[in-house]
């Protein structure tokens, strides 16, 4: 198959190892408010969807509104685990040195944490000012709005694209999009049976280490 022209990379959990992290803060966040939510369901439920996406259904399960400004208090527990905790994607500059497609990101978290993060770990050199936010469409994953901005933004035919994603929302969104999709299971939330889900939701390839990306690009 021809060479990709862009390669659209997800950002927690595929770029820097976060989803433990975040899922643990969410977690125990809503345990202080009384929702008894384990670390486990949240990343089984709401791995690779916008955190305003899952506060609106835990409020929907729960039958109650969260408490004005959690959301906020939310984004500063994490940010400072982040601070502390967060570390890039072990492989991820040598899969990125060896790749020689353009790329950007684009991810359901807010711009904020992206550039909080990506900066945290080195990364942002790698692909700013290319970086989109599922706040920037009006419907985020599994829907294909945020790859297809990204793909129209970069000025890439969808058919062009290649997509690495660690969540089966994730990859919905990127086949929804006309994209061909390379599942990733290389982050510490990733569970036995992670690639038979990303390969069930049609990644065309799956991967668990950063350093043998190239190679499955290129076979892409």
């Amino acid at each position: 198959m021809a060479q990709s022209d862009l390669i659209i990379f997800d950002c927690d959990g595929v770029l820097i190892d976060s989803e433990l992290i975040a899922c643990r803060t969410d977690a125990a966040c809503l345990a202080e408010i009384g929702i008894a939510i384990s670390a486990e369901e949240i990343m089984d439920r709401y791995v690779g969807v916008s955190a305003s996406a899952m506060l609106t259904d835990i409020e929907l399960r729960h039958g109650r509104s969260l408490p004005p400004h959690f959301a906020d208090t939310l984004h500063g527990r994490i940010a400072a685990a982040f601070e502390t905790d967060l570390m890039p994607m072990q492989g991820v500059e040598t899969a990125l040195h060896a790749l020689p497609s353009r790329r950007c990101v684009a991810s359901s978290s807010a711009p904020e944490r992206l550039h909080h993060s990506l900066s945290l770990t080195g990364l942002l050199r790698y692909f700013d000012p290319h970086i989109f936010s599922a706040t920037q469409v009006a419907r985020g994953k599994p829907a294909p709005d945020l790859f297809r901005f990204a793909a129209a933004a970069m000025q890439a035919a969808p058919e062009t694209c290649l997509v690495v994603e660690d969540s089966v929302a994730g990859v919905e969104a990127a086949l929804a999009a006309g994209m061909r999709v390379i599942g990733f299971t290389g982050g510490g939330h990733c569970r036995p049976g992670h690639s038979e889900r990303l390969r069930a939701a049609g990644a065309s390839a799956v991967c668990d280490d950063m350093r043998s990306l190239p190679g499955r690009v290129s076979a892409a």
